[in-house]
């Protein structure tokens, strides 16, 4: 695979620094000041504008990295919209997973009607280059009504209790919400949920179903797909 580690030119810290900072802030429910309070405490002085700035800068990046070496989507796709509250507004937050839980991709948008749920398949089908096999949805009529404008020959399956696996991967999102008490803008909140659906994910296996040592050897893998996107090394990560 093409090396497109994100360039540091410029930038004082080394890329082990700046990578560690992204991962503390997108992978545990942590403030940019708390990202700065840890790394004083192992001796890196650093400030949370930095902070800030790198998570503006890489976490994109890195989230990109790290979908690009995923495998392909599955063919059955579950969709599902939550409404976040955005400088007292409502606003809502489109979110579709495959059948094993991994995120196809997020949309902010103002409404859940049917300009807004087809906007969101178009998308959907531009970010993933895949046509599914199936849709799953809730009961929410704008979904029928896109479903048989834009992709009328996929299978859609509309009940409440067939959707958990959308509604699930929402608690993460949710979590983060509450810790960083609410978000400021459409724009912040979609680059916040982009890179973090992309990067939160990744360390976050089923644990249920792995032995302990199982776990450990799937997130040294992890770790490693992460140090080789994000350029602290070239090595390839294990299969």
């Amino acid at each position: 695979m093409e090396d497109m580690s994100p360039s540091y030119k410029g930038h004082r810290y080394p890329v082990e620094i700046i990578s560690h900072c992204v991962w503390l802030y997108f992978r545990f429910p942590l403030s940019f000041r708390e990202v700065e309070e840890l790394m004083l405490e192992r001796g890196v002085l650093v400030s949370h504008e930095t902070v800030r700035r790198w998570c503006l800068k890489f976490g994109q990046a890195y989230a990109n990295g790290l979908r690009r070496r995923r495998s392909r989507p599955g063919d059955k796709w579950h969709l599902d919209e939550v409404f976040i509250r955005i400088n007292g507004e409502r606003k809502y937050l489109w979110r579709a997973v495959d059948q094993d839980g991994m995120v196809l991709d997020i949309l902010v948008q103002s409404r859940r009607d049917t300009a807004a749920a087809g906007r969101f398949f178009r998308r959907l089908l531009k970010k993933t280059g895949e046509v599914p096999r199936a849709i799953v949805t809730d009961k929410l009529c704008s979904y029928g009504a896109a479903h048989r404008e834009v992709m009328p020959s996929v299978e859609h399956r509309s009940h409440q209790g067939l959707n958990n696996r959308a509604e699930n991967s929402h608690q993460p999102t949710r979590q983060r919400e509450r810790a960083m008490k609410g978000f400021r803008s459409v724009g912040a909140a979609q680059w916040f949920l982009s890179a973090f659906s992309g990067i939160s994910p990744h360390f976050r296996p089923r644990r249920h179903p792995m032995t302990a040592p199982g776990y450990r050897a799937e997130m040294t893998v992890r770790f490693a797909l992460w140090e080789q996107v994000t350029g602290v090394t070239g090595r390839p990560a294990a299969a």
